[in-house]
């Protein structure tokens, strides 16, 4: 696979049979040989690991954290100052023309800020933060641990063999864990709607505490496949499939990731890059609206389809952004664009696959109702 980085569980992946793909410029597991069916459907009634140490992991230091967090508002449009100790937040990247240029989490630590960007933008996003925020804050990318995934409704079970306290937090919550001997940073999120921890562990560590975990009868290792699958069916969004550096939030259906505070005639509005086109979205509306989308019959609508208002004729109103199909639910899912008056749940339009127009239907988000423990 030529130039490709490995992340610290390629050697356990390869001896667990995975099949490895090239993603975001690593050499990842798209699955392993239980197959990305019975992986989507082990993780939603047990527990699911997952290996996403390609993501990037920064920490944010200041002379407070309060400091960190002001210079960090001039980024996102999120309330970062507002946000509690030991907890976290997803936010938004966005550019000049209210764009998203990447999605991410960021955490408070009490004393500085702990952020994670995806893979294939964590070197535009890592530069952008030194750009933007030194010398006052200082940018450390942290490039000596892995970052694994447990998720499920089994997960807390598991985890709170190797460390009680787990089974204490909540949805968001974050914490320095002791697991398997290893220092962790443990925040209980996921990006499969499910239940569950994402952990950050030493590199050299990660491979015994991952063995610690897949030596428990509830959990198994899961590829990318299964993480695709999973996070449709939760209508979570894919950076660079259903939003990238032309989309608003507003359009993304992200609206709820802004906090009042950062809107319009909010005590700390603006002063992100595009926060005037993102203004003009929240006051006047926009013409396109991502939603769920719910194919009839068995065959999937991948992404690029294109969608039509009705069954013959008209110009298209929107695209599949991403499709599939969803095991959980034993049928065809999908999300992407329509017109805004489109975008009411129950809406039929039609998606042309090979030259035929099928009905699919504009369904409520998650697809599959959420199971975080709040």
């Amino acid at each position: 696979m030529g130039d490709l980085h490995r992340t610290p569980l390629f050697d356990l992946h390869v001896e667990l049979g995975a099949k490895m793909v090239p993603f975001a410029g690593y050499e990842m597991p798209v699955q392993y040989p239980l197959g990305v069916m019975k992986e989507h459907l082990h993780t939603r009634a047990a527990a699911g690991l997952f290996d996403v140490s390609h993501m990037g992991q920064v920490i944010l230091r200041g002379d407070s954290y309060d400091a960190v967090a002001t210079a960090f508002e001039t980024l996102v449009p999120m309330d970062v100052l507002g946000l509690g100790q030991r907890r976290q937040r997803y936010g938004l990247f966005t550019n000049e023309a209210g764009g998203i240029d990447d999605d991410l989490m960021f955490a408070n630590r009490g004393d500085h800020l702990f952020v994670v960007v995806n893979a294939a933008c964590k070197d535009a996003d890592i530069a952008r933060m030194k750009a933007a925020l030194e010398p006052g804050v200082t940018v450390e990318v942290i490039a000596d641990r892995a970052l694994i995934a447990l998720q499920g409704p089994a997960a807390e079970a598991a985890l709170a063999r190797l460390n009680p306290a787990v089974a204490e937090m909540s949805f968001m919550d974050v914490a320095t864990v002791d697991l398997n001997g290893s220092e962790c940073w443990v925040s209980r999120s996921g990006y499969t709607g499910e239940d569950g921890y994402e952990i950050s562990v030493p590199a050299n560590e990660a491979e015994g505490l991952s063995r610690a975990l897949l030596a428990m009868g509830e959990v198994e290792a899961i590829g990318l496949g299964a993480r695709d699958s999973l996070r449709l069916e939760g209508g979570l969004c894919l950076y660079g499939n259903d939003i990238d550096t032309g989309t608003s939030p507003i359009e993304a259906a992200l609206t709820w990731a802004i906090q009042k505070v950062r809107r319009p005639g909010g005590d700390r509005a603006g002063g992100y890059p595009g926060a005037s086109r993102i203004a003009g979205d929240f006051a006047e509306g926009v013409a396109r609206k991502r939603v769920g989308l719910a194919p009839e019959g068995r065959a999937p609508m991948r992404a690029g389809t294109e969608l039509f208002a009705a069954e013959t004729g008209g110009d298209p109103i929107g695209t599949v952004t991403s499709g599939g199909f969803g095991p959980t639910l034993g049928a065809p899912v999908a999300m992407g664009y329509v017109g805004s008056a489109q975008a009411a749940v129950g809406t039929t339009v039609y998606g042309e696959v090979r030259g035929k127009r099928l009905p699919v239907t504009v369904a409520k988000m998650p697809l599959v109702p959420a199971n975080f423990k709040r």
